[in-house]
């Protein structure tokens, strides 16, 4: 056995500067994964692999058996066989690393929208179920549930609460439109319309902003960021330009993002425009057959005339 290690670390030994020279010239080939620079190649086969070798040569000598010749092909062909494993083992580790982050984003993701919709409860918004709409919801409720279904899958439920609050704004003109006006009215079905044509296109701005989010849902900005800040010295130029640039489009989303949220507040503030403007409207008749001013006046005159009532009975 101590002959098989002592042969084992000639041949690892004797195969570090080949490896060393192809990886020079192509690091993808002598290294297991990323990043691929060829500062890795001269840590891995001129620091790491060295150091294996001389630790495995310095334990087999106390034995003092000479080295094995099975020890020493199996010392050469080490390194081409174990990068393969290590791929594999590597590319399993972040496979398991990924799906954990992905559990972890979609149990916070999760969190955030109990939250936001204990908020919103709080705040009287109506909060939307995507998986069951409201009893005899109309295609624009339908069209809202689906628009936050699709915010929610991209996993933006800070997005998706926008459809709650534009539900809740279209509930209430709807409301306010069905006590002024008869639903056979001309003036309701045109303001019905109106208010539709709105809130469609606010729906529609819901479903931009959940296809703009999706291009980025898979980018981990976290990650970039601690990457960048811990590692950035023994990063490539290459990766650091990859990295840089992925910080970059989240950016640039999340502005675009803002945008049209923005442009759906001015729709939500139409909606309340429209509540309020359609609330002033009186278009019932006064059930007093006298104004309040009147009334008011002679009941001041009735309480002052009081006392005469009771002094001439006496």
């Amino acid at each position: 056995m101590l002959g098989f290690l002592q042969g084992f670390s000639y041949g690892l030994f004797m195969t570090c500067l080949p490896w060393l020279l192809v990886g020079l010239v192509n690091p993808r080939l002598a290294l297991p994964s990323e990043p691929f620079g060829r500062l890795q190649v001269i840590v891995r086969y001129c620091l790491l692999v060295p150091f294996i070798s001389m630790v495995l040569w310095l334990t087999s000598l106390w034995g003092g058996f000479g080295p094995s010749l099975l020890g020493w092909i199996a010392g050469l062909v080490a390194i081409p066989a174990a990068l393969p494993l290590e791929r594999h083992l590597r590319g399993w580790l972040g496979r398991r690393r990924e799906r954990r982050r992905q559990a972890r984003l979609a149990t916070e993701a999760d969190r955030l929208r109990a939250q936001q919709e204990r908020e919103a409860q709080e705040a009287g918004v109506a909060v939307l179920d995507p998986a069951q709409p409201p009893v005899g919801a109309d295609d624009l409720v339908l069209a809202m549930c689906r628009a936050k279904q699709a915010l929610l899958d991209v996993r933006r439920p800070d997005l998706a609460i926008q459809a709650d609050r534009l539900y809740s704004r279209y509930r209430h003109v709807m409301e306010v439109l069905g006590g002024r006006f008869d639903r056979g009215e001309l003036a309701f079905e045109r303001s019905r319309s109106l208010v539709g044509e709105v809130c469609l296109g606010a729906v529609d701005t819901l479903n931009s902003m959940a296809s703009q989010a999706s291009g980025v849902v898979s980018v981990d900005g976290d990650f970039v960021r601690r990457r960048l800040a811990k590692e950035s010295k023994r990063l490539s130029e290459e990766e650091r330009v990859a990295l840089t640039r992925r910080l970059e489009l989240l950016a640039e989303t999340e502005r675009r993002l803002g945008e049209l949220a923005a442009r759906n507040e001015s729709a939500l503030t139409v909606l309340d425009d429209t509540a309020v403007a359609m609330a002033r409207i009186e278009t019932g008749r006064p059930q007093a057959s006298v104004t309040t001013d009147r009334a008011l006046s002679e009941l001041r005159h009735f309480v002052e005339r009081a006392d005469r009532y009771g002094r001439s009975e006496r």
